[in-house]
C-alpha cells in the first residue's frame, strides 16, 4: 500500500515519480504501441459480432464511474427498444469460461461489478474471453452489447468508444504507468466517439455526468431512509473501489462526518473487516455491499447513485447506432 499511495501522489499531487518507473513507462509505451500496430496489421485479430458492440472505459488505471455509466446506457438502450446485454472480464470472481449470470450471482465467482449491473435488470456475462461471452448474450437474445471497462481489450471489435474522464483528477502527471496512471496516451482520445466527464467540468467535446444519490437502503432487509438522515453523525465509511476518496466526498458534502475505511479495488470481504464495535452505522458504496449481505447486520447501509447525463448524450450515441444500423441496411457493392 505504501508504494501505491507513494505513486498515487507521483501521479495527481505534484510528487516527484521514483526514478525507475520512467524506463518502465518506456518500456510500456512501446508494448502497447507494437500491441496496436499488430491489431491495425492483422496480425493479431478481433472478432466481429454480428450486433453493435458499445465499449465503455478509460484510459487511467482507477475508478472513474464507468459502472453507474454502463447501467445507465443499458437502460436508456432498453428504453429505446434494444434487448442489451453487458460483457465484463468480472474482475476480482474466480470465473474464468464465459458464463451468463443467473438469478442469483455469486460475487466471490463473477466479481462484484458484473453482480452490481446484473441487479439493475440487463443480462450480463462474463469471461476472459470476451468474444465468447458475448456470444452467450446473442443466445439470450440480446441485439446491442455493451462492454464494461474494455477499451483496451482489443480482441473484441468495437462500434463506439465511450470513455470516462474523472472530472477532479482528470489524467494526473498524463504520463503512461508506472510513471503516471495512464494505460494509453492521451492522444487516444481523439479516436473516442464519445467522451464523458464524470464531476468536476466538462472540457470542450465532453459531456458531463454527475452521479445522483437517493435514498440508502439497509443491507439486512431492505428498508429505505434519506441520507440526509445521518446528517451531523459519525459513519463508518466503506470503500473498496477504484477511487475511494470520492465516495468519502461524497458524504461530507452531505453533512455526515465519514470515519473513513478503503480497501483494495473489488477486495473480497470478511465479516471481521467490518467489525468496528462501537455501534456507528455503516455506509458503503453499492459495488461492496454485494459482496456483504452474506454476514450483514441491521446497522449497515448501502448508498446507491445514479448517472445523471444530458439528453445530447444520448442523443448522440443515438446517431452513431443510426449510422451502424443504416450501414448494415446497406446492400454489398
Amino acid at each position: 500500500m505504501a508504494l501505491i499511495d507513494t505513486l498515487e501522489s507521483a501521479w495527481y499531487a505534484d510528487g516527484r515519480a521514483p526514478w525507475w518507473t520512467q524506463p518502465l513507462a518506456a518500456l510500456y509505451g512501446a508494448a502497447i504501441g507494437l500491441r496496436g500496430k499488430l491489431y491495425r496489421v492483422g496480425v493479431l485479430r478481433s472478432v466481429r459480432l454480428p450486433a453493435p458492440v458499445i465499449v465503455i472505459g478509460n484510459l487511467s488505471v482507477g475508478g472513474t464511474g464507468k459502472t453507474p455509466l454502463t447501467i445507465a446506457v443499458a437502460a436508456a438502450l432498453r428504453a429505446r427498444g434494444y434487448r442489451p446485454g453487458v460483457v465484463s472480464r468480472g474482475y476480482g470472481g474466480s470465473q474464468r469460461e464465459p458464463l451468463l449470470l443467473g438469478d442469483a450471482p455469486d460475487p466471490a465467482q463473477v466479481g462484484d461489478e458484473p453482480c452490481l449491473i446484473h441487479a439493475s435488470g440487463v443480462p450480463v456475462a462474463v469471461g476472459r474471453d470476451r468474444p465468447a461471452a458475448a456470444r452467450l448474450l446473442l443466445d439470450a437474445g440480446c441485439n446491442v452489447l455493451v462492454a464494461d471497462d474494455g477499451l483496451q481489450h482489443y480482441r473484441l471489435a468495437r462500434d463506439v468508444e465511450i470513455c470516462v474522464i474523472d472530472g477532479v483528477r482528470r489524467f494526473g502527471n498524463g504520463r503512461l504507468l508506472p510513471a503516471g496512471p495512464l494505460r494509453e496516451p492521451p492522444s487516444r482520445l481523439r479516436q473516442m466517439d464519445l467522451r464523458v466527464c464524470n464531476g468536476g467540468i466538462a472540457e470542450d467535446g465532453e459531456y458531463l455526468m454527475q452521479l445522483r444519490g437517493g435514498d440508502v437502503i439497509a443491507l439486512n432487509d431492505g428498508r429505505a431512509q434519506p441520507l440526509a438522515s445521518f446528517r451531523g453523525q459519525r459513519v463508518h465509511a466503506v470503500a473498496a473501489i477504484g477511487n475511494p476518496q470520492r465516495f468519502f466526498d461524497s458524504l461530507r458534502a452531505a453533512g455526515i462526518a465519514p470515519i473513513e475505511h478503503s480497501f483494495a479495488d473489488h477486495h473480497d470481504f470478511a465479516a471481521a473487516d467490518l467489525d468496528f464495535a462501537d455501534g456507528l452505522p455503516v455506509l458503503m458504496t453499492d459495488k461492496d455491499a454485494v459482496k456483504c449481505r452474506r454476514f450483514t447486520q441491521s446497522h449497515w447501509w448501502r448508498v446507491p447513485v445514479q448517472a445523471d447525463l444530458p439528453q445530447a448524450f444520448y442523443e448522440a450515441l443515438d446517431v452513431r447506432l443510426e449510422g451502424l444500423r443504416r450501414e448494415t441496411a446497406s446492400p454489398a457493392t
